[in-house]
Order: C-alpha cells, then sequence, then structure tokens
C-alpha cells in the first residue's frame, strides 16, 4: 500500500494512494495521521471517512510534512566513506533536520546565495510507525510503517565550517521528501536496493543499499536506546557515493539544473535548482 500527503483546498492532508485517485483522509500530513492512529497504518487504511482526488489532480506534498524527528545517518555506504576520505565509523554517525528544512517531491530548491558548494544525496526514508524505545534489533522493523524517498542536499562549504555537520544539513526548505511512504510489506528487502540520482539526465549517483554499513534494523535499535522513535518520525539511511564533494575536479548543483533521485520500488523525486527571485515553477 502506498500514503502520500498531498494538497486538500489548500491544507495538507494524509491520502492513500489508489493509482488512479487519492482517498483522502480527515487528518493532516502522514506524521500526523501516524501519531493519531498510534503508528497503525492498516487502521488509517480502514477509515471510512474520506474524499476522493484523482491523481492527475493532485498536488504531492512532502510525505512526512511534521515529524517530531528527523534522524539521518553521515558515512552510512562503504563506497561513499571511501570518496570522502574517513574511516568506517565503528558507531552511527547521527545528524538532525527540523521540519523546516524539508520540501515537497517536484518542489523547486533555492540555492541560496550564501552558499557555492551545493550538493546531492539520494538517500532511503524510513517513516517510523509504532513507537520504539530501547527495541532489540529482531524487533526494530517492527517499528516501520514504510519507507520513502529523501535527498539531503547539502552545503558543503557550511557543513564543513565545523566538526559538527548540522549547519550544512538544515537550510531551509531544500530536503524533498516523498512521494509517497511504501508500506513495509510491499518491499522485499529495503537493505538491498537500487539507488541512482541524476543531474539534468546525467547520472551522479548509482548504488545499492546493500552497501550500507548499519542496517535499517541496526539503526533503529541504536537510536531507540538514547530516544524514543515516535509514530511519524523519519530516519535518512545515507548516501552511496557520487556525491559532487567526492567528485574530482568537484561538482555542486547550479540555478537551471534538475535533480532526479529515485529507489527502486519506492519512487523517485525530482527537483529543479532556481535562484533567489527565480519564479518558483
Amino acid at each position: 500500500m502506498r500514503f502520500a500527503t498531498i494538497d486538500f483546498n489548500g491544507e495538507p492532508r494524509a491520502a492513500i494512494d489508489f493509482q488512479s485517485h487519492y482517498r483522502v483522509t480527515p487528518f493532516g500530513d502522514l506524521s500526523q495521521a501516524l501519531r493519531a492512529f498510534d503508528g497503525d497504518v492498516m487502521a488509517l487504511a480502514d477509515i471510512t471517512e474520506f474524499e476522493s482526488v484523482e491523481a492527475a489532480d493532485a498536488t504531492l506534498l512532502a510525505t512526512t510534512k511534521t515529524p517530531n524527528k528527523i534522524i539521518c545517518l553521515g558515512l552510512n555506504f562503504t563506497d561513499h566513506v571511501a570518496e570522502m576520505r574517513h574511516d568506517r565509523p565503528p558507531f552511527p554517525t547521527l545528524f538532525a533536520k527540523y521540519p523546516l528544512t524539508l520540501t515537497d517531491p517536484f518542489a523547486p530548491i533555492i540555492k541560496p546565495t550564501i552558499s557555492n558548494a551545493m550538493d546531492w544525496e539520494v538517500e532511503i526514508g524510513v517513516v517510523i510507525g509504532k513507537a520504539a524505545r530501547n527495541v532489540s534489533e529482531a524487533q526494530a522493523l517492527d517499528h516501520v510503517a514504510g519507507y520513502t524517498v529523501v535527498n539531503d542536499v547539502s552545503f558543503r562549504d557550511y557543513q564543513n565550517r565545523t566538526s559538527q555537520f548540522l549547519q550544512g544539513k538544515i537550510f531551509e526548505a531544500t530536503t524533498p521528501v516523498g512521494p509517497h511512504m511504501v508500506t513495509r510489506d510491499e518491499v522485499d528487502d529495503a537493505n538491498d536496493l537500487a539507488m541512482t540520482l541524476s543531474v539534468d539526465g546525467e547520472i551522479m549517483q548509482q548504488g545499492r543499499s546493500s552497501q550500507m554499513i548499519f542496517s535499517i534494523a541496526e539503526t533503529i535499535a541504536y537510536v531507540s536506546q538514547i530516544l524514543t522513535l515516535e509514530p511519524g518520525d523519519l530516519l535518512s539511511m545515507g548516501t552511496p557515493s557520487g556525491v559532487g564533494a567526492g567528485r574530482d575536479p568537484q561538482r555542486f548543483l547550479q540555478p537551471g539544473e534538475l535533480m532526479e533521485s529515485s529507489v527502486e520500488g519506492i519512487g523517485a523525486l525530482a527537483n529543479r535548482i532556481v535562484g533567489p527571485g527565480s519564479p518558483m515553477s
């Protein structure tokens, strides 16, 4: 089953994808809907109060617009660790984002004038269903509602100002999420999916999630030792090699370019980079 967040009369609403149309729930975005049902995806799918929107008329928004937490992994793919000339980390490298950092799956992304190193990172997003606190690795996937696509757009000049990643990762409205959340039962093995990113049709990243150093289950178990993962929270699992900062010479995003990010069986994002003052359409 596939869920989305769509614009319904100017408001975000969680919706179920029936291919030809979306069944719109009475809740806000998907994070809010999952919180309302304590992460029970099937109960959300079974609600009887709904409206319908034709797929062709639907405007897709960030699948999770209001997660309480967005936790990301850096340096979690073996080939990406190598291209960035880092040692293999002994523990997950964690950093946070905030809801204001997120944007819609097909929205233009503004390149800020203060950064000259806007980079791409296609990632698998894990949407938490049932709350997770001190769960084992064997239990961890029972707490997953589904998977989505994330692009952890990064501003390397700001990221590298200090040893902490945060300031290069949280520029407002720069991290697209979506276009759908695919429930866990529809994904055979999220730890072995093809991941691709292109810029103006040129393939920049092409890898598989089997290169992850810390699996999804390991990550959930680890993070749940530190804090409670709640329904609607988002984990972003890191990126394979091919980022702009790892190239020689380095290559960064410029206004006018189209960035497309895809994960096998989950979906694809398409975001045009624009300059400040450009028409946002």
